[in-house]
C-alpha cells in the first residue's frame, strides 16, 4: 500500500500540548482531574523538538466544537454533552454531518480556512484522506506519554485499523462497529424457518417468509443505499462470509474472485424477497422496518439489540434473536467486518488543541465508552476490552452479547484506510449498484471496481 502524502503543516498544527490526568467524579465518573504533558507533532507527522514545560490541561468551563457523524448526535449531545457540562461546567457545540459527506466536510473545514472545529468524529476508512489533507494532529507521542489512556485496553481488532497510518497514530477508537444478523423470532416460528448459518439458508428463509406471508412481512431487509457505509457494508459482510477479503497481502484488490462474485450474486438473488428497493434503503429505513416487524432479517450494527428491547422504539420487544453473520461457499468459519467504525481526532486547525486532545481522551475512556455502548440510540459500540467484557454491558446488550463478543474478539475484516480509500470504496459500491440493477454483469462490475482500486490505492 502506498503511504499517504502529506502537505506542509499549518502554523497552528505544529505543536500539541498533551495531558496526563485523572477524571473528576461526575454522573458516572472517577478520580480527580490533573494534567501534565509533552509536546507532540501535528500536521506533517514530524516529532517536536524536545518536551514542553509541564502544564495542566484544565477542561473546566471549556467550549469545544465537534463535527460528528449524524447517527452519533445523541451520543454527543444527550450523553457526553450533559456529562461534560456536569463534570467540567463546559459545553460541547455539536455539528452533525450525513455519513456520506463526513470526511469531505472535515477536510474542507481545515483546507477551506474556516478552522471552525476542534474535534473530528472520523470514519476510520477516511483516515488516510484526512492525514493527507493535514486535517488531523499526529497524536503518536502524546498517546505514548499518557499512560492513563490505557491503550492496551482498546480492542486489538480495531486499535490499529482505526488510528494508525504510516506508523503514526492520529486518534483514539470511539465506536467499535461490526455487524451481526438480527432476526424476528416470532416470524421465524410462524413460518417454520430456522436462523440461517449459511447465506444459502438466508436466501431460502427470506424467500419462504415473503412468499408465505403474501408480502405482509418481507423475509429480509437489505441495506443498499449507494454509499460505502451502507451498500459497502452489505457486500463486505457477504464477502467475509464467503471467505474473501478486500485486499491481499500486497495491498492489491482481492474482491473480484469467486468469493466476491458469490457475495454480489447473493445480493442480486435476495432482492426479490427483500424489503422493496434495497438500493434506496439506508440505516434509518432498515432499522425502522425491522423494529416495526415489517422485515424478518437484517444484518446491521450491534446496537440494534438495545433498540429492539426499548418499547418506545420497538414493536418486537422479546420477539427477536441474533446470530453471527452466515458463511458461504467453501468457508465454514464465521467472520464479521469492521463496518464503518469511528475514531476521535484533533483538528489541525483547532486553536485549542490541548483541550481538544484532553477531550478525546475523556470521551474514549472506559467509563464513557461503557455509558455510550450501554445506551439505546447512542449508535456507539464497544471499543475497549473492559467494556466488551463488562457485566453491565452484557445486561444492556442482552442476548446479543456473546455474538458481539465473538465478532470483536476475533479477526474482523478491516477496510482499507490509506489515502484514496473513500474514492475506491465509492467506486466499488457504484459498480455493485449497477450489477444489482441489472445494468452490468456481476463479474464485469467487480473487475471494473478492481481496476479503480489499483489506480486509487496504488
Amino acid at each position: 500500500m502506498s503511504a499517504p502524502r502529506r502537505s506542509p503543516a499549518s502554523p497552528s498544527s505544529t505543536r500539541l500540548l498533551a495531558s496526563r490526568r485523572r477524571i473528576l467524579s461526575g454522573a458516572l465518573g472517577v478520580g480527580a482531574l490533573a494534567a501534565t504533558g509533552t509536546l507532540a507533532a501535528c500536521g506533517d507527522g514530524s516529532a517536536a523538538s524536545g518536551l514542553a514545560a509541564e502544564k495542566a490541561v484544565d477542561l473546566k468551563g471549556a467550549t469545544l466544537k465537534l463535527m460528528v457523524n449524524q447517527p452519533h448526535v445523541l451520543a454527543f449531545t444527550e450523553l457526553l454533552g450533559k456529562k461534560f457540562a456536569d463534570q467540567f461546567g463546559g459545553k460541547l457545540e455539536v455539528t452533525a454531518i450525513p455519513y456520506d459527506q463526513l470526511t469531505s466536510k472535515q477536510i474542507l473545514d481545515v483546507q477551506g480556512g474556516d478552522g471552525e472545529f476542534d474535534v473530528f468524529d472520523y470514519f476510520y476508512f477516511g483516515l488516510g484522506e484526512l492525514v493527507n489533507a493535514d486535517a488531523l494532529v499526529d497524536l503518536t507521542e502524546w498517546i505514548g506519554a499518557n499512560s492513563e489512556i490505557a491503550t492496551d485496553d482498546f480492542l486489538p481488532s480495531i486499535y490499529d485499523p482505526y488510528t494508525l497510518i504510516d506508523g503514526k497514530r492520529y486518534g483514539l477508537p470511539f465506536d467499535g462497529d461490526t455487524h451481526v444478523l438480527y432476526y424476528n423470532a416470532e416470524v421465524f416460528e410462524k413460518y417454520g424457518v430456522e436462523p440461517p448459518k449459511t447465506w444459502d439458508e438466508y436466501d431460502a428463509a427470506a424467500e419462504k417468509i415473503t412468499k408465505d406471508s403474501g408480502g405482509s412481512v418481507y423475509g429480509a431487509i437489505v441495506e443498499g443505499q449507494q454509499v460505502p457505509m451502507i451498500l459497502g457494508c452489505s457486500f463486505i459482510n457477504r464477502l467475509a462470509g464467503y471467505g474473501g477479503t478486500l485486499v491481499d497481502s500486497d495491498g492489491k484488490p482481492a474482491f473480484a474472485g469467486e468469493e466476491g462474485l458469490a457475495a454480489l450474486q447473493h445480493l442480486i438473488d435476495v432482492s426479490p424477497s427483500a424489503l422493496p428497493t434495497p438500493l434506496q434503503t439506508g440505516f434509518d429505513q432498515a432499522n425502522s422496518a425491522f423494529l416495526s416487524g415489517q422485515g424478518a432479517m437484517l444484518d446491521t450494527w450491534t446496537d440494534l439489540g438495545l433498540k429492539a428491547q426499548d418499547p418506545s422504539s420497538s414493536k418486537i420487544v422479546d420477539k427477536w434473536g441474533v446470530v453471527t453473520l452466515p458463511v458461504g461457499g467453501k468457508n465454514t468459519t464465521p467472520r464479521t467486518a469492521l463496518d464503518a467504525g469511528f475514531g476521535l481526532g484533533v483538528s489541525s486547525a483547532s486553536k485549542q488543541q490541548d483541550k481538544a486532545a484532553a477531550f478525546v481522551e475523556w470521551a474514549t475512556n472506559k467509563e464513557n465508552n461503557l455509558l455510550l455502548a450501554s445506551t439505546a440510540g447512542s449508535g456507539i459500540d464497544p471499543a475497549r476490552k473492559s467494556v466488551l467484557d463488562a457485566d453491565s454491558y452484557a445486561q444492556a446488550a442482552g442476548k446479543a452479547t456473546d455474538v458481539i463478543r465473538e465478532g470483536l474478539d476475533g479477526t474482523p475484516l478491516a477496510w482499507p484506510s490509506q489515502q484514496g480509500a473513500p474514492k475506491a470504496l465509492q467506486d466499488l459500491v457504484d459498480q455493485l449498484a449497477l450489477a444489482i440493477q441489472g445494468q452490468t454483469q456481476p463479474q464485469a462490475a467487480l473487475d471494473k471496481a478492481a481496476e479503480s482500486w489499483e489506480k486509487e490505492l496504488g
